[in-house]
């Protein structure tokens, strides 16, 4: 299997963050989706970003991973990779990883194939599942089924998974892609209570290795995660810090924590 295409200058975080949006403006028909929004995210962070419906949460990682365009601003990948110049599946294809609320696995395929797939997204799907992988790839592949506690079931067809188990099969199939950042969106919504356990556990392990940038609702779940919180509000941010300091914030508390 081809590696990855690669951006034409390594990910720079020597001199700070691995993420810098800058001054981003998004606008959709006069609503101003993302007023002059600034966020920044150190390489190996667990950042969660919470705030009510509205606030620009989707619009961020939109841009981000170059979905949208913004009106105004700049989203660096490092210090040199302007993100903004780049397409989506370049952004995807370089290290920026981002996982939907709802699960996007190949259903009809095993557990097994849709992570040997992920693994060389860059291919076509019959060219990949008729190559033989060599000893690397398949302890990759074990290496991730593994962490995301689906070794059991890596023979079963995904669509016979429980909602949490997709969720962490999507989770592994960006995880065979390498990337630095992750986006996770809502990852556990619909969760069993045990599932929801699971997953903090899940996104903890990967922090360090990986910068990830999660997206919820679910207070309990960022309070049982969550090191840097930041809170969007109107398209821009309105407090960051530790999760007691948000929950104590009397602007939180009005605009999202009290509803």
């Amino acid at each position: 299997m081809q590696p990855r295409p690669a951006f034409d200058q390594p990910v720079d975080t020597r001199k700070g963050p691995i993420l810098y949006v800058e001054g981003v403006s998004v606008s959709f028909d006069g609503f101003k989706a993302l007023n002059n929004l600034s966020l920044y995210i150190n390489d190996g962070e667990l950042r969660c970003i919470i705030g009510p419906n509205g606030a620009g949460k989707t619009t961020m990682m939109d841009v981000i991973t170059g979905k949208t365009r913004p009106d105004q601003g700049q989203v660096y990948f490092g210090q040199t990779i302007n993100l903004l110049a780049l397409q989506e599946h370049e952004i995807a294809r370089g290290g920026i990883g981002r996982k939907f609320q709802k699960p996007t696995v190949l259903e009809t395929l095993s557990v097994y194939d849709n992570l040997e797939l992920a693994m060389a997204s860059n291919k076509g799907v019959w060219s990949c599942l008729l190559h033989t992988l060599n000893g690397e790839q398949r302890d990759r592949i074990a290496e991730v089924l593994h962490l995301i506690r689906l070794t059991a079931q890596a023979r079963q067809q995904a669509g016979a998974l429980s909602h949490g188990q997709k969720q962490w099969l999507e989770i592994g199939m960006l995880l065979m892609q390498n990337p630095r950042i992750l986006l996770v969106d809502e990852p556990v919504a619909g969760m069993t209570g045990e599932e929801t356990e699971r997953t903090a556990e899940l996104l903890t392990s990967l922090a360090g290795r990986h910068a990830v940038i999660v997206v919820e609702h679910d207070m309990a779940f960022v309070r049982s995660i969550a090191r840097t919180v930041t809170v969007l509000h109107q398209g821009s941010v309105l407090a960051e810090g530790s999760m007691d300091k948000i929950q104590n914030d009397p602007k939180v508390i009005e605009v999202y924590l009290g509803e």
